[in-house]
C-alpha cells in the first residue's frame, strides 16, 4: 500500500505478484553474470558452470580481434569451464566488475547487455596486466528458478596492458 497525504493508494495482488515475479526473474538474470565472473575470480568450477547452460556458447572473438588473436567460439558448458580455468588456474589472478546491466525478458527467456571491466595480472609477475572495458551481449534461458547464458559474446571498448601475454 502507498499512502499519500490524503489518502492510500491500493495495488491489486495480481500486479505486485507480476512485479515481484519480474524483479525476482531480473535479479536471478544478473546473478548468472556475476556468477560468471567471480566463478573465474576464485577460480570456481562449480560456481563457473553454474552460470551456464548445457549448450552454452561463449564468444570472445570480437573483443580478442582488437589485438589481433583469433581465439576459437567455445561451445559447450563444461568445454567452457574446462577451458578458461585451464588458461587462467595457477597463472592469472582476475577481477571482474559488472556495470550499466540492462535487461528485457520474453518468458523463458531473456537478454542482458552490460559493461564488464575486467583485470588479469600474472601470477609470476604482477606487472604484467591486461585492464580490459568490455561490452557483454549475452542470451539467457530459465533453468527452474535460476536463468542460465546460452550465449555470450564479449567485444572490446579499450584495453590497457598486455593482453596477449595473458590470453596468447
Amino acid at each position: 500500500m502507498y499512502v499519500t497525504r490524503d489518502r492510500a493508494l491500493t495495488t491489486p495482488a495480481h500486479e505486485t505478484a507480476a512485479a515481484v515475479a519480474e524483479l525476482r526473474d531480473r535479479a536471478e538474470i544478473t546473478d548468472a553474470l556475476y556468477r560468471f565472473g567471480l566463478g573465474q575470480d576464485l577460480k570456481d568450477k562449480e560456481l563457473f558452470a553454474s552460470a551456464f547452460a548445457d549448450d552454452a556458447e561463449l564468444d570472445f572473438r570480437p573483443a580478442a580481434s582488437k589485438w589481433g588473436a583469433r581465439p576459437p567460439l567455445i561451445s559447450g558448458r563444461d568445454t567452457i569451464v574446462t577451458t578458461i580455468l585451464a588458461m587462467f588456474t595457477g597463472r592469472v589472478d582476475t577481477t571482474h566488475q559488472v556495470t550499466n546491466t540492462r535487461i528485457t525478458i520474453d518468458g523463458d527467456t531473456a537478454r542482458l547487455t552490460a559493461l564488464v571491466e575486467a583485470q588479469h595480472l600474472l601470477i609470476a609477475d604482477s606487472v604484467t596486466h591486461a585492464l580490459l572495458k568490455n561490452p557483454y551481449d549475452v542470451d539467457l534461458v530459465r533453468d527452474g528458478d535460476r536463468w542460465v547464458i546460452r550465449r555470450l559474446r564479449i567485444d572490446n571498448t579499450w584495453y590497457t596492458g598486455e593482453p596477449t601475454v595473458i590470453f596468447g
